[in-house]
């Protein structure tokens, strides 16, 4: 089984740069589904593993890690605080710790940045994560869903940058300048909704670039999308109930780097459509979002 290689982030830690993730698809999953998919997400090489609290199956995922019997330091535990206004994130991380059956995480993110009441408060919570990074039960700390805006508000008073951003990011949800200026802070980036165009939005404009590399390569369209990731940087996050699936994965993905021309193609055609999927939504109408106007319930 090839091994996913990884990535450096800001602080000297390395994350894997393929992940298996346990929101969409699996947000509602029954206790004993979750826990058995972490088992085979771990047995097949997937030893990072993105979680949340607003997810609620962080008690499975602990179970499910209990039972691989992988030792805790060879994974990477990614996990996520809501950034609610006025939200403890001590007793939020403790509470996730708890549930996952973990001592630390190996990533922590604020989820959303718009649902913390104002820019004060989220300077507020940002501060409070690296709080927890100092206590040793978070190796890295980073954001989620942030744009460029959101990471100047915490610019103005971090005295950590975060290590990575993670965004929907898939060809008909673009953010290049996003990209580019967390780069130039030296942020990764990391992509979740990543096989979007082929799950959730065909037909599309990138249908046939997908099937005509799938066949040059002799993978499944799904390692292009994910492939189109990865080979721009991007830790890519991914998921499936599908054992076989996963492993056709992981066994095709390292084998082949598709061409600059070939990333580059799938890129312009990609914004000939657009397509955002329901996370910040769902995450606005749960918790608020000041920057639209949107209360917290």
């Amino acid at each position: 089984m090839p091994s996913i290689p990884t990535l450096k982030l800001n602080d000297g830690n390395e994350i894997p740069m393929l992940s298996y993730g346990f929101g969409t698809a699996n947000f509602l999953g029954e206790y004993d589904d979750i826990s058995a998919k972490t088992v085979m997400a771990i047995k097949n090489g997937y030893y990072h593993l993105d979680c949340a609290e607003v997810y609620p199956n962080e008690s499975a995922v602990g179970a499910g890690i209990k039972l691989s019997g992988v030792p805790r330091e060879q994974l990477f535990v990614t996990t996520k605080v809501n950034g609610s206004k006025n939200q403890d994130v001590n007793a939020a991380l403790d509470a996730s710790l708890k549930r996952l059956g973990l001592d630390y995480v190996d990533l922590y993110l604020v989820h959303v940045p718009f649902s913390a009441g104002s820019p004060e408060g989220l300077q507020d919570i940002w501060r409070q994560v690296e709080a927890a990074q100092a206590t040793g039960k978070v190796k890295s700390i980073g954001v989620s869903n942030f744009e460029k805006d959101d990471l100047e508000i915490i610019f103005k008073t971090a005295r950590i940058i975060p290590a990575i951003n993670q965004i929907e990011y898939h060809p008909y949800y673009q953010h290049d300048d996003l990209i580019n200026f967390s780069r130039k802070h030296n942020i990764a980036t990391a992509a979740y909704s990543s096989l979007a165009a082929i799950t959730a939005a065909r037909p599309g404009p990138v249908d046939e670039t997908y099937a005509e590399l799938a066949k040059k390569y002799s993978v499944t369209e799904s390692v292009i999308g994910l492939k189109w990731c990865l080979d721009q940087g991007l830790v890519t996050i991914t998921t499936s109930a599908s054992e076989q699936r996963l492993q056709g994965y992981i066994n095709g993905l390292f084998e082949f780097k598709l061409t600059p021309e070939e990333i580059e193609k799938i890129a312009q055609l990609g914004k000939q459509k657009h397509y955002q999927g329901v996370g910040v939504a769902f995450m606005s109408s749960k918790f608020g979002n000041y920057k639209t106007g949107v209360g917290a319930p």
